[in-house]
């Protein structure tokens, strides 16, 4: 056994549990304080960080941790981005001991706000939860040097997660009964990720189907705008080379669509458009339609993409380009609306999103240069 001072989301049993892989019980654990240390906002207040500030405290709990405790929560700590140091704590009791710690190398972070339990605990706990489950799901399979490397990723994919639970289930077909999963792998994981299952799902005759195994391309989520300029009657696209399309065979890699991006955690869909606009194209958008709320390919695919129709002025149009920190090459292209309709028609245009949000468009065209009156 080895002591270890667990303090900020570790505190929380159901994320400590989730990283031990089994459950804990109270005469584990022992409250204590550690002096002279305090836990301060990272960013993003997902991540807090522990870091030397004479004369504060931090209180968390004196954990005895056996050997695949400790296993674990190395694991999990260096693919959070933390290392371990030692201190030492006092108990409840008055008794001191010298203990292992985790802090991070992150200075810069220790100059922002004290960290808040219940904010963090309100915003961030659930996502946390679900990208421990990710982590964790490595442990035995990947350095988690490397799961460290796509951290981003997996906060990414975790936040897509907690939002699309937090919606009600069909009353037709609770998830509890019309459900059962046997297994889950996850084989791949880099930037994106893919889940696998084996399950039986309740047939339309009321009989369980057989053992199926099937796979998800997780992404996260995204948010596609069409920027409109109701004056000038012209819309904005832009133009990327797509890799996933070259893998797949296509001939003409380089896709014309609206501007497209992932919702970062903590983020809305809107404000995510928004962003997406002024990085990709420039624009500053003035007003939001939603155009709809659709998974790009529910038969493969787990991305939820939010579909958006931006007015705004294209008349003096600068900057955008995308980010070259993202490896973002971006051309723009500004045409009538009359011009759009007609590459539609045509078919020539091979992204779904750009395509649903021009017809939406056709739809609410007359309503949205009305209101200009």
């Amino acid at each position: 056994m080895s002591k270890i001072f667990i303090c900020g989301p570790l505190c929380e049993r159901p994320l400590l549990e989730q990283v031990l892989g089994r459950a804990v019980i109270g005469v584990e654990m022992t409250s204590a304080v550690l002096p002279d240390y305090q836990l301060r906002c990272a960013d993003g207040a997902n991540a807090p960080i522990l870091g030397f500030s004479r004369g504060e405290q931090t209180s968390g709990v004196l954990f005895n941790a056996t050997d695949s405790d400790q296993a674990c929560l190395s694991y999990y700590l260096e693919a959070t981005g933390h290392l371990w140091s030692t201190a030492t704590v006092v108990c409840s009791a008055g008794a001191s001991h010298t203990v292992e710690i985790y802090t991070r190398a992150d200075t810069v972070s220790l100059q922002k706000e004290p960290w808040q339990a219940s904010t963090w605990r309100e915003t961030w706990f659930s996502l946390t939860l679900r990208a421990a489950e990710e982590i964790m799901a490595y442990h035995g399979q990947k350095p988690a040097s490397e799961v460290a490397g796509g951290l981003i990723a997996i906060h990414l994919r975790a936040a897509a997660w907690v939002d699309q639970k937090s919606r009600p289930e069909d009353p037709a077909h609770p998830l509890s009964e019309h459900v059962r999963v046997h297994a889950r792998k996850r084989p791949y994981m880099n930037f994106f990720a893919l889940e696998e299952i084996d399950f039986q799902h309740r047939r339309y005759d009321g009989t369980w189907s057989e053992t199926m195994n099937r796979a998800s391309f997780l992404v996260g989520q995204a948010a596609a705008i069409l920027p409109y300029d109701p004056i000038r009657d012209e819309v904005l696209l832009v133009e990327q080379f797509r890799a996933a399309t070259y893998i797949a065979g296509e001939t003409n890699p380089w896709m014309w669509e609206p501007v497209a991006g992932l919702i970062d955690p903590g983020e809305t869909p809107e404000q995510a458009a928004r962003r997406e606009a002024l990085e990709e194209a420039g624009i500053v958008i003035e007003h939001l339609d939603s155009a709809g709320r659709t998974y790009s390919s529910s038969g493969a695919s787990g991305e939820l993409v939010y579909l958006f129709v931006g007015t705004g002025s294209l008349e003096n149009v600068a900057g955008g380009g995308g980010l070259a920190s993202e490896g973002e090459d971006i051309r723009r292209q500004i045409l009538s609306f009359d011009a759009l309709m007609e590459g539609v028609d045509k078919q020539r245009y091979q992204d779904m999103p750009l395509v649903a949000t021009a017809l939406w468009l056709a739809r609410h065209r007359d309503r949205i240069r009305a209101n200009l009156q």
